[in-house]
């Protein structure tokens, strides 16, 4: 399972170009994004939220990347993140924005995304049927990583990735336990490991570390590859 730390760090009242501001929202939807950035990490798009230099009306309400979740502003609240006005009925006003970032381990990102989107689901009792992108409110190419030349097919994998990590959360909580698997690589532990249906099964990126190993994702060939140092 995911390991990254969520933090809160509120943009002010008050910051440059209204990014903070500040209707009341009841959240009906998660919007999806990409950041379209691919050295910045989530630390970088908060502080960019505040950095004087940017002129652009823009916010959203969680960046996340391989190693961090950050709240920017409160989930109560309305962003500027779905590019289709200031509507009482629009994303802006209604939806929870997350953005993704494409620095570092996509993949650990990914995962780490769907382990949080997962997470905010259950606890409002909200199937993946609450799941939007950037696209659907204003036909804006995001996330354009899960584009992949029109067919979303990285989208329609990532809902059910969350699909499946919700899932699993719902069965822990109704009592249905999935029995447990100590596995060892090279004399490491590798945790989270599974019985299902008489196979073990352990995460990739639990594996790759044991061995030492870097793992990389192709989001256009669906490829995960383990490269050894």
């Amino acid at each position: 399972m995911s390991n990254f730390t969520y933090r809160k760090d509120h943009i002010p009242k008050g910051t440059a170009c209204n990014r903070r501001p500040g209707f009341a929202m009841k959240p009906t939807t998660i919007t999806i994004h990409n950041t379209a950035n691919e050295k910045s990490s989530a630390a970088n798009e908060r502080a960019w939220l505040t950095n004087p230099s940017n002129k652009v009306q823009a916010s959203y309400h969680i960046v996340i990347d391989e190693r961090e979740a950050i709240e920017c502003l409160p989930l109560n609240e309305n962003a500027w993140h779905a590019g289709d006005g200031s509507g009482i009925t629009s994303g802006n006003r209604t939806s929870i924005g997350i953005e993704i970032c494409e620095s570092g381990n996509y993949a650990k990102t990914i995962d780490n995304a769907v382990t949080l989107i997962a997470q905010m689901l259950k606890e409002r009792g909200w199937g993946i049927d609450r799941l939007r992108r950037h696209w659907d409110w204003s036909r804006k190419v995001c996330p354009r990583l899960m584009y992949d030349a029109g067919t979303w097919s990285g989208w329609y994998a990532f809902k059910a990735a969350v699909q499946g990590r919700l899932t699993e959360m719902n069965k822990g909580e109704s009592g249905v336990k999935l029995d447990k698997a100590n596995v060892k690589v090279n004399g490491k532990d590798v945790k989270d490991g599974v019985i299902i249906g008489g196979s073990v099964y352990v995460p990739l990126r639990g594996v790759s570390e044991a061995l030492g190993a870097a793992i990389t994702w192709d989001n256009k060939t669906k490829t995960a590859t383990i490269k050894t140092k």
